[in-house]
């Protein structure tokens, strides 16, 4: 270990003890201080400029106010110490120098998050899914998830996105969160697994913050995912919020629903159950049938209504929503194979969950030999896609780009959704008329709400 190194070693275990003694009593009373703490541990004036903005909320807007006071006081201390821990110690700052220097050593770029799919076996049959047309026979042994996840920690990645299927379909998953209880884990899930055991296994782990998938109303929940999912969906919840563990919500959201996952009835009902976050993805044409469930999209009114939607959400109620697509302009515009990417149940290394075309299977290869790929720097180079930071997808705003960076790089797709991309002629058509259609609204949108302003800096990488 360099000098440098130790240092950061030593100034890393400070900040998070200094953290956790302040979370331990009282930490509601101490909220300038771990604001201080929490803006020591970004280095990019971007972030730390967002930090001051949260800050300047919390003062400034009840709702934020409310909403911080409500997780320091609420949240199961070992879970809360986790998270300031892992997610703000180790993600955050820690592991930003120590990606960075192992980026340059390796002439690559090593993301913040790395996506798994340990599994695609699943005890629902969501329409839409973009797991649908995996194999369902195939797992990542224990022996392979524990390998990936252990060199992501030593390349500086410490919060890990856990999908599927159903990520706690696989119990050896339980074992991988305890053995790596210094990492940030976010499984994404139907919920029906969550019983009591369950529960309280994961206010011992502290380290697993779950994202818990509801479309809305009980008939749209019910509609996409099975009768009676709905209820037991907000089980899930209750007993997630009865012990104080962090957790949010994700929605798959469609043309039939986005007025009810965006509404307050719906957002008061979250808050009241305990919800931290929720994601908001807009639903992609992935799948078996991916053109004939292009009709489940959002309009180009409805995309750009809901980041208006969720933005709104974010300053007045005690929830933090992400937008995956509507945020672009705050993060560069696509993230995908450069600040995260997508091992798939067949050890595929995907730039995204949505983008199922890959170079390289993961089998016997370290994880950051498949980083230099010449699949994931075409990705880097190209990004963003577009000035617009509001169409930064190269599969439904940019397909052109999709199609050049599939044929100059030899990139296979891994299901047949992604194989009707570059060999369908319909689906082609489509997803060039998807594009046309959102380009002119959203390029008005980018000057009325952004100012045609984004972060082309972390564009770059």
């Amino acid at each position: 270990m360099s000098f440098k190194e130790s240092i950061e070693r030593k100034a890393k275990t400070t900040l998070i003890k200094t953290g956790v003694e302040l979370l331990e009593k009282n930490p509601e009373k101490n909220v300038e201080r771990i604001f201080s703490l929490v803006k020591k541990s970004v280095r990019d004036d971007f972030s730390k400029e967002r930090v001051d903005r949260v800050y300047q909320y919390y003062n400034e807007m009840p709702s934020v106010h409310d909403f911080i006071q409500d997780i320091l006081i609420n949240t199961n201390k070992n879970c809360l110490k986790k998270f300031f821990a892992n997610f703000i110690g180790n993600a955050t700052w820690y592991g930003i120098s120590k990606r960075e220097k192992v980026g340059q050593d390796n002439d690559t770029k090593v993301p913040f998050s790395i996506l798994i799919s340990p599994s695609m076996r699943c005890n629902l049959r969501c329409k839409g899914c973009y797991a649908s047309t995996y194999s369902k026979e195939d797992d990542i042994s224990f022996e392979e998830v524990d390998r990936l996840i252990g060199e992501a920690r030593d390349l500086g990645i410490y919060y890990i996105v856990v999908l599927g299927g159903e990520p706690f379909f696989n119990n050896y998953m339980l074992d991988i969160y305890e053995k790596y209880d210094d990492m940030m884990f976010m499984p994404f899930t139907n919920g029906t697994l969550i019983d009591e055991k369950m529960a309280d296994k994961l206010a011992e782990l502290g380290n697993v913050m779950p994202m818990v998938s509801v479309e809305g109303t009980k008939e749209d929940t019910d509609w996409r995912r099975g009768e009676g999912v709905y209820d037991t969906v907000m089980r899930a919840m209750e007993l997630l919020g009865e012990r104080g563990i962090p957790f949010g919500a994700s929605t798959a959201t469609t043309r039939y629903n986005v007025n009810d996952v965006t509404s307050d009835k719906f957002i008061d009902m979250l808050i009241e159950k305990g919800a931290r976050m929720i994601w908001y993805f807009i639903f992609m044409p992935v799948g078996n049938d991916p053109i004939k469930d292009m009709d489940l999209m959002l309009t180009p009114e409805q995309r750009i209504e809901l980041g208006r939607r969720t933005r709104k959400i974010r300053t007045t109620k005690k929830i933090f929503t992400i937008d995956f697509f509507n945020d672009a302009p705050f993060v560069g515009g696509c993230i995908a194979g450069k600040y995260y990417c997508h091992i798939n149940s067949n050890e595929d290394l995907e730039p995204c969950i949505f983008s199922h075309f890959s170079t390289d299977n993961l089998k016997g290869k370290p994880l950051i030999e498949a980083f230099k790929t010449p699949f994931f720097k075409e990705i880097r180079s190209r990004q963003p896609y577009n000035h617009n930071l509001l169409r930064p997808c190269m599969m439904i705003d940019n397909p052109e780009q999709m199609r050049e960076i599939v044929a100059k790089t030899g990139a296979k797709p891994d299901d047949k959704g992604a194989e009707m991309m570059i060999n369908n002629k319909e689906f082609q058509e489509r997803l060039n008329k998807l594009a046309e259609e959102f380009a002119p609204v959203a390029d008005k949108a980018y000057e009325d709400d952004f100012h045609g302003q984004g972060n082309y800096e972390m564009a770059k990488g």
